[in-house]
């Protein structure tokens, strides 16, 4: 139905959840020469989805305009004179997007939502009978939505395109990332300055400092002053010019935060520091390689999908026990140089 009309993509929540959206449509655009898309997400997000051609970026305002049943109304109303659509894509699949996607069907226009996998992921998270195995990635799960409205999409064989850098350089700029939208998933930051003070010490090397405003921010800037030559970036720059602030990086340390979606984005390679959460779960980043990631194997993990449950343990063991030279040791091998020698 309305085959020459754009399809409707839909796809709010948190930045790195968006931000794993952009391949995919990036895919999908290419193997489907006349479709075309209408993108709507959160206005902050609009420069994820800049300079992609046949795609049309509409911001919801959720906390302002769209916000409650009025604001979905009044966002429908918008997009519907926009229309009409060829379908819907939900690729959030929770009340907001499933209202809007009725509101459509009313004038028969077809939707397909994300199958979230909630049952599996329950088992992965369980604390007693848990079932640690590889789950669908988000891609995939993004993928069968697409396919199921009739679209091609077919994705690499393998994300994974870092497995070494190309090209060895003498001097190397490193992004280091260690908040995340919850705290089970940052790295302690007694262990952050161990990491920092065995980099710091490495001519070759360059460290960014790199997360979100407020209190993130704070931190960050309270280690540049410890650290002499490390910068923070964080809190101090727009989301597009972080954007092209990141794709300058050689390589990221990151969590499973946002960040390592935004690095991965931007082509650069990420060791991925996993604790509460794992990589199994189906949001490693787009290119990156499983080797790539920092873990340790504990009965308890992963103990949630998002780490926003606290650690029933009480002691993080997850993080804590990730020590700053296993970290530092897989930045050299990905770096593929020797690490300095101790004094």
């Amino acid at each position: 139905m309305h085959a020459a009309a754009p399809l409707l993509v839909m796809r709010f929540s948190a930045l790195g959840d968006v931000a794993m959206t952009v391949p995919v449509l990036r895919l999908v655009l290419e193997q489907n020469p006349s479709l075309r898309i209408c993108m709507v997400s959160n206005q902050a997000y609009a420069p994820l989805f800049s300079n992609i051609e046949r795609l049309t970026f509409v911001g919801a305002d959720l906390k302002g305009a769209h916000r409650g049943i009025i604001g979905l109304l009044k966002l429908y109303r918008a997009l519907h004179k926009a229309g009409p659509y060829r379908g819907i894509a939900d690729l959030h699949s929770v009340l907001r997007s499933r209202l809007l996607a009725f509101l459509f069907s009313i004038s028969g226009t077809r939707s397909i939502r994300l199958n979230k996998g909630r049952p599996e992921k329950r088992k992965l998270t369980s604390r007693s009978h848990k079932e640690l195995r590889q789950l669908p990635t988000a891609f995939e799960r993004m993928q069968a939505v697409f396919t199921a409205l009739g679209l091609s999409c077919h994705l690499p064989a393998t994300t994974a395109t870092f497995a070494s850098l190309a090209t060895a350089k003498s001097n190397y700029t490193i992004g280091i990332a260690p908040f995340a939208r919850h705290n089970e998933k940052a790295y302690p930051v007694s262990l952050l300055k161990e990491l920092i003070a065995i980099l710091h010490v490495d001519s070759r090397l360059t460290i960014q400092l790199v997360g979100g405003g407020g209190a993130e921010a704070m931190a960050l800037a309270a280690l540049e002053k410890e650290f002499a030559g490390v910068h923070s970036i964080a809190g101090r720059f727009s989301l597009a010019e972080e954007l092209v602030l990141l794709g300058k990086l050689d390589l990221m340390i990151s969590m499973d935060s946002a960040n390592m979606h935004l690095a991965s984005l931007c082509n650069v390679p990420v060791i991925s520091v996993w604790g509460a959460t794992h990589r199994y779960a189906g949001f490693m980043g787009w290119g990156q390689p499983d080797h790539h990631a920092v873990e340790i194997s504990l009965s308890c993990r992963p103990c949630s999908v998002f780490g926003n449950k606290s650690c029933y343990r009480g002691d993080h063991a997850c993080m804590q026990q990730i020590a700053p030279a296993t970290i530092a040791e897989k930045l050299y091998r990905v770096l593929g140089m020797a690490a300095p020698e101790q004094a």
